[in-house]
C-alpha cells in the first residue's frame, strides 16, 4: 500500500502525463500545475493546465479493509482508502484556445484511466511511494449542478469552463503494528467450586 505521499504523487502523476503527452506545435507555451484556491483570484499562468485539488473524501465502497499483512508476516493497521477530487481548468488568453487545451487534456485522460506505480511514483523524491503493484484509477467525474454552483461559489471571481475528475482508491497505509496473541492451540476448561 501507498505511504502519505501518494496524495501528492496522485496529483504530481496527472500533472506529468499532461505535460509529457502535450503536442507542443499546438500548445507550445503551455504550462502545468497545481493550484490553489486563491490562484484562481489573479491566474499565475497564462495557458495551459492547472490541477485543484478540492475534496478528499474516504472511500465508500472499501471504507473496511483487512489489515495489511507485510511479507514477513506482521500485520498492521488497514490502510486508509481515499478517493481525490480534482476541477482540470484549461487557461488560454482566446476561448477557442482554452477549449482546444481542455478538449486535448479530458482525451490524454480518457485514454489513460489507470495510473500504474511507474507513473505515480515518477516524478516525487520518494521513488516508492507506491508498489510495483498498485494503481489509481482516474474517472471524469459529474457533478450535480448545486455541487458545482457551490464549488465555484468559492473560485470567484474567475470562473472557468473546468471538468472535475476522481482518482479512485488511493490507498495510505499505516505503519502501526497489530500486536496480540497468536492462534489459539488448546482450550482449558477449569472445573467450578460447586461441584
Amino acid at each position: 500500500m501507498a505511504t502519505y505521499h501518494a496524495i501528492a504523487a496522485t496529483s504530481q502523476a496527472i500533472l506529468g502525463l499532461l505535460k509529457d503527452a502535450c503536442p507542443k506545435n499546438e500548445f507550445q507555451n503551455a504550462g502545468f500545475a497545481l493550484y490553489h484556491p486563491f490562484d484562481f483570484v489573479t491566474p499565475p499562468m497564462e495557458e495551459g493546465i492547472s490541477l485543484l485539488l478540492y475534496r478528499v473524501a474516504p472511500n465508500g465502497t472499501l471504507r473496511n479493509l483487512q489489515p495489511r499483512l507485510d511479507p514477513d508476516g506482521r500485520r498492521y493497521r488497514a490502510s486508509l482508502p481515499l478517493d481525490l477530487h480534482y476541477v482540470l481548468t484549461a487557461w488560454a488568453k482566446s476561448v477557442e484556445k482554452q477549449q482546444r487545451l481542455l478538449g486535448w487534456s479530458m482525451r490524454v485522460l480518457e485514454d489513460t484511466p489507470i495510473l500504474p506505480a511507474g507513473l505515480l511514483n515518477h516524478l516525487m523524491p520518494e521513488s516508492e511511494t507506491f508498489h510495483a503493484n498498485e494503481t489509481v484509477e482516474l474517472v471524469c467525474e459529474t457533478l450535480s449542478l448545486q455541487d458545482w454552483t457551490a464549488l465555484w461559489d468559492k473560485l470567484k471571481p474567475q470562473i472557468q469552463t473546468s471538468v472535475t475528475y476522481v482518482a479512485r482508491m488511493v490507498p495510505i497505509e499505516s505503519n502501526i503494528e497489530l500486536t496480540g496473541s497468536g492462534l489459539v492451540q488448546t482450550r482449558e476448561f477449569k472445573k467450578s467450586l460447586e461441584s
